[in-house]
């Protein structure tokens, strides 16, 4: 690579290192934490089959998933898919980092008590760990990029409640099926039969918990998308972000 390239590539980590910083101080820091949170439980919980039948098999993380999608969709309904693409990737890192402390954590022994189960959760499975992150990171930006490009068809109104709630549950039922299936594909086919002593769900299993995942989460975005909806009005009422999209305005001007 020629000197001038290498300057270019480190010219443009440094102005997306100063976006993403501005970006997080922007995003309201409830929205971020929760955000962050549902991610780390997501693949806490993502370690354990809660149902499992011939042509079903649902995982912990389906508990939270649909928030870390409602998150999303109010990152990207207010700064765009951009934005809400920089916070995925914040949080995946967030996860690895708390993920590591508990491997940690976990690894060092004690004599005050017996502490073996804990220590299983806290240093989890790497491959997991491995396949959730893919699998959210994937599901992530196939969601952002479908909410902003659905929003944008809503020419008339497209901050309006029926852009919002359609720009919602489509791309979170999008994004949910991509992120149980690639999960399920990468765990219970890929890495199970080789680490778990053969076992594994089948191709049906692995379709159906991609599908009933996604309208389970679904019906929660449903549920919740109103709240979403007035938290997201309210930003913009209040003229929150002012800062990043005055950032935004004034890169693409040069």
């Amino acid at each position: 690579m020629s000197q001038e390239k290498t300057n270019r590539l480190f010219a443009a980590l440094r102005q997306e290192g100063k976006k993403t910083a501005l970006l997080l101080r922007c995003v309201p820091s409830p929205v971020v934490a929760l955000f962050t949170v549902g991610v780390v439980c997501m693949n806490l919980l993502a370690n354990k089959t809660l149902v499992q039948t011939d042509y079903l098999a649902l995982d912990g993380g389906i508990l939270l998933s649909w928030l870390a999608f409602l998150c999303m969709d109010m990152i990207t309904r207010h700064f765009g898919a951009g934005a809400a693409n920089r916070i995925t990737f914040f949080a995946a890192g967030v996860n690895l980092l708390t993920s590591l402390i508990f491997f940690i954590a976990g690894s060092i022994p004690s004599s005050a008590d017996d502490y073996s189960a804990l220590d299983g959760i806290l240093r989890g499975t790497w491959f997991i760990l491995l396949s959730s992150t893919i699998a959210f990171l994937v599901s992530g930006v196939i969601n952002n990029l479908l909410n902003a490009a659905i929003g944008r068809l809503f020419r008339k109104n497209p901050n309006g409640k029926l852009a919002f709630a359609a720009r919602s549950y489509f791309s979170t039922f999008i994004g949910q099926f991509a992120d149980n299936l690639l999960f399920a594909l990468l765990v219970f086919r890929l890495f199970a039969p080789i680490f778990w002593d053969g076992f594994s769900w089948t191709i049906p299993q692995c379709l159906m918990c991609a599908l009933t995942g996604a309208v389970a989460e679904l019906l929660m975005e449903v549920l919740f998308s109103p709240i979403g909806y007035r938290v997201t009005k309210r930003w913009q009422e209040l003229g929150v972000g002012k800062e990043y999209f005055d950032f935004i305005k004034k890169e693409k001007n040069q």
